[in-house]
């Protein structure tokens, strides 16, 4: 185990990214390929891409058309190779052209209260099988503590606060300290406040680029030899 390098990874991702749900899932194989040289504490940051959104959000394929200008074909071609590129990473996508984006504000509060349970990971796994494998409203308050509940949280607690306006300042604060250091999309994972690498990349760049930083790592915590 001395070999092994402990590092700290912020993945700064939104729930509504089908493509942060990708990216989770190729660096989590690449976290379990690389367990010789690195040991892994990940954190979830928070980012929403469509923040004004309402709470009864807008449907996916309109949402995606106005913002990019993509046809119908586009989208559902990039539909099918987003499932399959989900499906290849054992998670299961089941969007379609009738499925709605939501606002995410009050997940993000959720997930910041799970890491002081120390379950903001399993959380995280629970909002985007909700969303994407389920189709479900991840901005409805009785959906929300139903997920958190299936997360291994509290429900009662988990309740209280969706129902307060806790973690307001601390999200916003984090949003905002995030898009300083430069993140404009998501999912960006953030090693050691350094390194940062974008988008849903395959697991073999992940593992590639993990155990690069982990020898740069090593290296830079070996002291100096002095000179004879």
């Amino acid at each position: 185990m001395s070999n092994v390098v402990p590092i700290q990874i912020d993945f700064v991702s939104d729930v509504a990214c089908p493509w942060c749900a990708v990216g989770l899932k190729s660096l989590e194989e690449a976290l379990r390929r690389t367990q010789d040289v690195v040991a892994a504490d990940l954190r979830f940051q928070p980012f929403e891409l469509n923040p004004d959104l309402p709470p009864e959000g807008e449907n996916r394929d309109a949402h995606l058309a106005r913002k990019y200008g993509r046809s119908p074909g586009e989208l559902e071609s990039t539909r099918s190779s987003l499932h399959e590129r989900a499906k290849s990473l054992g998670f299961e996508i089941n969007s379609s052209s009738k499925s709605r984006m939501y606002n995410t504000f009050d997940a993000h509060r959720l997930l910041h209260w799970a890491h002081t349970q120390g379950r903001q990971r399993e959380l995280k796994h629970a909002l985007l099988k909700a969303n994407f494998t389920d189709d479900v409203n991840v901005s409805d308050p009785d959906e929300l503590t139903r997920i958190a509940a299936s997360a291994g949280l509290d429900a009662t607690q988990a309740r209280d606060v969706l129902d307060s306006s806790r973690y307001t300042q601390e999200i916003r604060d984090a949003e905002r300290r995030w898009i300083e250091c430069g993140i404009t999309g998501v999912p960006g994972i953030v090693i050691n406040g350094k390194w940062l690498i974008s988008g849903g990349q395959p697991p073999e760049m992940f593992e590639q680029a993990l155990r690069q930083i982990a020898t740069e790592v090593s290296a830079a915590s070996k002291p100096a030899r002095s000179k004879p």
